[in-house]
């Protein structure tokens, strides 16, 4: 068994009553992140919508800084995508988390200027440990599908992101009410 796959005694938890409700833009859980984040002047901006049950989806359009190979979306890009995608999830269970493990595998190239449609969803919960899984499709929803992943995830408390983070960016988290408001309504966590 795979370190992403969930025990057989994991549960498929309800979606928390705090979650966002599906179709929902869940929007980034921090302004400058690489991968959500508006604010970062070479991000991905991935900006995942909430599903009808413990799911998301989103879309990316590869762009030439995003190449590795000449007119191909670079791996580590495609891997990145995919972890934030499943990243997203955590907001539908109300737990903040972190990525513990991700697997990801390349079924075909993806060319610049593609438009992937991404789309996560919960494999199942055991303790503080998150199962998803995940595929990127090119053109569509129903498209092929160019990249699949599994990831697990730990639960984590608040205080991960104060103790480990740069303090100068722990303080611009700090003084942004909005954000602020959005955190703490995850202090529920165990």
């Amino acid at each position: 068994m795979s370190p992403t796959t969930p025990p057989p005694d994991a549960v498929l938890p309800p979606r928390a009553p705090e979650a966002p409700a599906p179709g929902t833009r869940l929007g980034a859980h921090y302004e400058h992140c690489f991968g959500c984040g508006p604010q970062h002047p070479g991000g991905l901006r991935i900006d995942a919508v909430a599903g009808e049950g413990l799911d998301v989806t989103a879309e990316l359009t590869v762009r030439s800084e995003h190449q590795g190979g000449p007119g191909l979306a670079h791996g580590g890009l495609l891997t990145t995508a995919m972890d934030e995608t499943l990243g997203t999830l955590n907001w539908l269970l109300h737990a903040p988390a972190v990525t513990g493990r991700l697997e990801t595998d390349f079924l075909c190239p993806v060319p610049v200027d593609s438009v992937l449609h991404l789309r996560a969803w919960v494999t199942g919960v055991h303790g503080r440990k998150i199962y998803s899984a995940g595929e990127a499709r090119i053109g569509g929803p129903d498209g092929p599908v160019a990249v699949r992943a599994q990831a697990l995830f730990i639960q984590v408390k608040l205080e991960h992101f104060t103790k480990h983070g740069r303090p100068e960016d722990i303080d611009r988290v700090l003084g942004d009410q909005d954000l602020m408001k959005r955190a703490r309504a995850f202090e529920v966590n165990p």
